[in-house]
C-alpha cells in the first residue's frame, strides 16, 4: 500500500493521496446527507 503523502499528476495539478481520499469520503458523505433527506420526505420518519 503507498504512503498518503504520495502524489499525481492530474489536469496540470499535483494531489496528493491524502487529499484524494479526504474528497471521496467528503463527497460519499454529502450524497448519503442527500438521500437521506429523500427517504425522509418520502416515508416521513426521521432517524435518530
Amino acid at each position: 500500500m503507498g504512503s498518503l503523502d504520495t502524489t499525481v499528476l492530474w489536469r496540470d495539478e499535483v494531489f496528493s493521496l491524502r487529499y484524494i481520499v479526504t474528497h471521496m469520503i467528503e463527497e460519499y458523505a454529502r450524497h448519503n446527507g442527500h438521500a437521506d433527506l429523500l427517504r425522509e420526505s418520502i416515508d416521513g420518519t426521521v432517524g435518530e
